[in-house]
């Protein structure tokens, strides 16, 4: 039988960004996978090294829509080690309080995009509605449903009281409440459980040479988390668990997101109860000479920001590194061997932002 060549995408009906797959394919097997990026590229870092700092803090919420927390967080705190100012408190569990619900929006995205791409749009929109109760939190929150904009350099610019985070706990547990139900469904469908069990295998060894981050690693065997390797905000003062499974399938890589849900929720019901008294912020003057890595762990795995400092107004030095970046790649060693028809499946299964990637 001859090779084909088939372009998956950029632009394509079970794609939400433009990112292109060259797929050789032998009948309706998949050979090989080369994977192509670079189609959004909007020069964010050019940019960033051209603004003064405290601009720079609401550009970088605008890499990507869907992981704006850990973006603002990650270049917030890496000024703030380089000039040396340290985050009341308070603000530190604020913080934590909307990464973690941006955490659960974007696994809920994901799991209702997996659902579609797995033809069961009827979870699809369960999922998303579900979705928009969190959505809602955040806005009560932040004042915005997509890009928060609450981070300043030196910590928060709107407070939590009584009212506020019994919204909060409220709009959580109606959302939970759903997902209950859902939960059913992710974990006991036989049509979604054939269309997602055995397909994309990522083995542990694999995942580890191939440095993956995030869910895509959690879901091989790797326990593997910032928030508790290197714990930032107030981590280490909360209780949770670092979800793994051992299949490495697309399976693993939903059903790790799913629970990873429950688990943000544990992080959010304890920091709203245990919310610390103090100021909101601290003034930050200026940044002297030098650079930092800052790292946080992103809805889809490590985020990595270098920041570099020559004494002035500006960076003279941002470098970013997503995590779609290393999981993306691995999309060429974990296609071939499966039908075409489960490539928008494994795809979809390691969440990949395009529009963090490309910047």
């Amino acid at each position: 039988m001859s090779v084909s060549r088939v372009p998956f995408g950029p632009y394509h009906l079970a794609l939400e960004e433009p990112l292109r797959v060259d797929l050789e394919v032998e009948g309706e097997r998949v050979k090989s996978a080369r994977v192509r990026i670079g189609y959004v590229h909007r020069g964010i870092e050019w940019i960033l090294q051209r603004r003064r700092w405290f601009e720079g803090l609401r550009i970088v919420e605008r890499v990507c829509s869907i992981c704006t927390q850990a973006h603002s967080q990650c270049y917030a705190q890496g000024v703030e080690e380089l000039a040396q100012v340290e985050v009341p408190e308070r603000a530190k569990w604020i913080r934590m309080i909307v990464a973690e619900l941006n955490r659960i929006e974007s696994h809920l995205l994901l799991l209702g995009v997996l659902a579609h791409k797995a033809g069961f749009d009827t979870l699809f929109m369960y999922t998303w509605y579900a979705r928009e109760s969190v959505m809602d939190a955040l806005e009560i929150l932040t004042g915005n449903r997509v890009q928060y904009a609450i981070n300043v350099l030196g910590g928060v610019r709107r407070d939590i009281d009584q009212k506020v985070a019994a919204a909060i706990e409220g709009k959580l547990s109606a959302a939970l409440k759903l997902l209950d139900r859902y939960r059913k469904v992710f974990s006991g469908d036989r049509s979604l459980k054939s269309r997602l069990t055995g397909v994309g295998v990522l083995t542990k060894s694999d995942a580890l040479k191939f440095s993956v981050v995030g869910p895509v690693l959690r879901a091989s065997g790797v326990e593997w988390d910032i928030r508790r390797r290197d714990p930032y905000l107030a981590y280490d003062q909360v209780d949770f668990e670092v979800v793994a499974r051992d299949e490495g399938d697309a399976y693993a890589r939903m059903a790790v997101r799913l629970e990873e849900v429950y688990e943000s929720a544990r992080i959010i019901t304890q920091a709203l109860r245990s919310l610390p008294q103090g100021a909101l912020s601290t003034p930050l003057e200026g940044v002297p000479s030098g650079s930092v890595v800052s790292r946080v762990e992103a809805p889809r795995g490590e985020l990595l920001y270098f920041i570099a400092s020559n004494g002035g107004e500006t960076p003279s030095r941002v470098k970013i590194r997503t995590p779609t970046l290393p999981n993306v790649r691995v999309l060429e060693h974990i296609l071939p061997g499966y039908q075409v028809a489960d490539v928008p499946i494994i795809v979809g299964s390691i969440d990949p932002c395009i529009s963090c990637e490309d910047r």
